[in-house]
């Protein structure tokens, strides 16, 4: 009976391990396998988490290099030490991780260290990182492997020279040209870190923007903002194939219209065009489980897919591909698994950029109300009116809210401005109570911060902003 579970969870990452002790905390005997060994997944080990920690490093080393003498304080003899920058970084991860397996054990969950194969209805075997096998038994089975980087054809990607977001966080020096493929959020990200070290960036997009799927406004203002930061976009450009030559990429592209190619060289190469689900060496093809043409596992509203007890949540199936996202899933099937209600709105799961200034939305976008037919009202306030904004001298951007024409409902929050990321929260409770921007402009805001730029926006559906 050791190896009889109530809930098997594969894969450790924010929704396999949230979903592991929120079963537990249901009274639920639960096993959890990640062959990554160390938990967290993806976003903890080699994502959000590392990537966070760098961003916060070069975010400071930039203010010290350009902006503390505004503020009357003088530095001199500044240098980078990267190895230690690396070093806090790993830390940071390390002590995560080590939580995560303290929180397994506090809830009981049995963590596995190693690759979890799906052997048909309530079987899993487990082969052990160490050495030698584990056959489990279950009455559910819950696959959480996330995703994977996404390949791109003529480039081979060897985390040295042409790396994923992987390599891009171990880097053993600042490159002095840095070539980013994809202008989505990753690519961003992390050429924000490396250009604030001192490397010239360039990104290269497929399409005539950066960032799809964001309100187009503030796609814009994005772009000019980390031009203005001294990031380069060529737009509208597909890049055909990447050679390595000692210690140069030879970039090859040409524009996605047709047209004639450009040669461009730099001395690294970030990938950076997306991921996919990791669905592969699960057993998932030869268990019956049936996934999509964009090989994502289908499930129903429960997260069941169309074997009775097995069931999938994050990246692996429909939805954006964001960690918080994939909790929120785990929390869901295993309270339904638990004869309780579980739902997430895919409609109100926030998207962040963290770059400075970062970049947060929910909801519905300009471009998504006028392809609807939905009319609507829009309010917009700008940090330059906002007067912790100006104490803090980071002015730069806005906030948007999208409202119904008719109702006043709110249909969408974008915003471009310091700590974007947090102040899209309020936004997000709002919606998910189904709030008009009234509820926000009635609602009493301290003074002086940010967050009355969200109050001030959402006077401004109504026309009638104060500071402005």
């Amino acid at each position: 009976m050791e190896n009889n579970f109530d809930l098997i969870v594969i894969g450790a990452g924010p929704g396999g391990y949230v979903a592991a002790i929120r079963a537990a905390q249901l009274g639920m005997k639960v096993a959890c396998i990640d062959k990554r060994g160390p938990a967290g997944g993806t976003c903890l080990n080699v994502g959000c988490i590392p990537s966070k920690a760098l961003l916060q490093s070069s975010e400071l080393y930039e203010e010290a290099a350009h902006n503390f003498e505004k503020h009357g304080i003088k530095v001199s003899g500044l240098k980078v030490d990267l190895a230690a920058m690396m070093a806090r970084k790993s830390k940071v991860v390390e002590d995560l991780t080590k939580g995560i397996e303290g929180l397994f054990k506090k809830n009981k969950v049995t963590y596995f260290k190693g690759h979890g194969i799906v052997m048909g209805k309530g079987e899993v075997a487990v082969k052990l990182n160490d050495g030698g096998n584990e056959g489990l038994k279950t009455k559910n089975i819950l696959i959480a492997t996330g995703s994977d980087v996404m390949p791109l054809p003529g480039v081979e990607i060897d985390e040295k020279r042409i790396v994923s977001s992987t390599g891009a966080l171990e880097l053993p020096e600042v490159p002095k040209q840095l070539i980013i493929i994809g202008g989505g959020v990753i690519g961003l990200e992390m050429g924000s870190v490396w250009r604030r070290l001192g490397s010239e960036v360039t990104v290269i997009e497929y399409l005539d923007r950066i960032c799809p799927g964001m309100d187009l406004e503030l796609a814009k203002a994005f772009q000019k903002t980390l031009e203005k930061q001294g990031i380069k976009f060529i737009l509208g450009t597909k890049v055909t194939a990447a050679k390595i030559s000692g210690k140069t990429v030879n970039i090859t592209a040409e524009p996605a219209k047709g047209g004639e190619k450009q040669e461009l060289k730099a001395d690294y190469v970030l990938v950076a065009i997306g991921r996919r689900p990791y669905t592969e060496k699960l057993g998932l093809k030869e268990s019956g489980v049936e996934l999509d043409e964009r090989g994502r596992i289908k499930v129903d509203g429960h997260f069941e897919t169309n074997i009775k007890g097995i069931y999938a949540i994050g990246d692996v199936i429909q939805g954006p591909m964001l960690a918080h996202k994939a909790e929120e899933d785990g929390i869901a099937a295993v309270e339904t698994m638990a004869g309780q209600a579980g739902h997430v709105d895919y409609n109100l799961v926030p998207g962040v950029v963290y770059t400075w200034p970062e970049v947060a939305s929910v909801g519905k976008s300009e471009e998504d109300l006028k392809a609807a037919g939905v009319e609507y009202k829009a309010g917009k306030f700008p940090f330059l009116a906002n007067s912790r904004a100006r104490a803090t001298g980071e002015t730069d951007g806005f906030v948007k809210i999208l409202a119904d024409a008719k109702t006043d409902k709110v249909l969408g929050v974008h915003i471009i401005g310091p700590d974007a990321g947090t102040l899209i929260a309020e936004a997000v409770a709002v919606m998910e109570f189904g709030g008009a921007a009234e509820d926000i402009a009635r609602t009493c805001h301290a003074h002086p911060t940010l967050n009355e730029a969200v109050k001030e926006a959402a006077l401004a559906v109504d026309g009638r902003v104060i500071h402005i």
